[in-house]
């Protein structure tokens, strides 16, 4: 699941999921947020993950909405919120995922879209890495979505990833 909206409607909300029996859900926003999803899971198993910085904007995407920070710089911000508020891990793109893996520590979990096999188109993904790139960094769970579902065969497709995966 993916939430984001104010605090208040994120902590009931992820409170109703919370024993829906899905693993992980993300939360969009500011730290307020992040500790409502933590609140509102209670003592359920329920993961949650706080999404840092999407991996389809560069430095200049985000200059542009108006933030003053890098990319990285506020990927290292949001890790140390997320941290703070009792999030279990980040959604940070690959090129970040040495910095949450160093400072969130081996339990932390650090899940990284935008992996693009070499094989495969970067699409609209400004910080993309191969699945031997992520895992190298401290990924513990990469998201490879269109290499796979807009493949011709996308188990064929899946199947070369796996083997990618095992051989970083």
């Amino acid at each position: 699941w993916k939430l984001h909206d104010i605090g208040a409607t994120v902590e009931r909300a992820t409170a109703a999921l919370a024993g829906s029996g899905c693993d992980f859900l993300t939360v969009h926003g500011e730290p307020q947020v992040m500790a409502a999803a933590v609140r509102g899971r209670g003592d359920a198993g329920l993961k949650i993950l706080a999404v840092t910085v999407l991996t389809s904007l560069s430095d200049a995407d985000l200059t542009e909405v108006g933030y003053a920070l890098t990319a990285r710089d506020l990927v290292e911000r949001r890790i140390r919120q997320a941290i703070a508020a009792g999030c279990d891990g980040v959604v940070a793109s690959p090129h970040e995922a040495a910095l949450a893996r160093r400072i969130g520590g081996q339990g932390f979990l650090v899940v990284t879209p935008g992996v693009r096999p070499n094989w495969a188109a970067k699409n609209d993904q400004a910080r993309a890495s191969t699945p031997a790139e992520a895992l190298a960094a401290g990924a513990s769970h990469l998201v490879c979505g269109r290499p796979i579902t807009a493949a011709a065969d996308p188990r064929a497709a899946a199947l070369r990833v796996v083997a990618e995966m095992a051989a970083a």
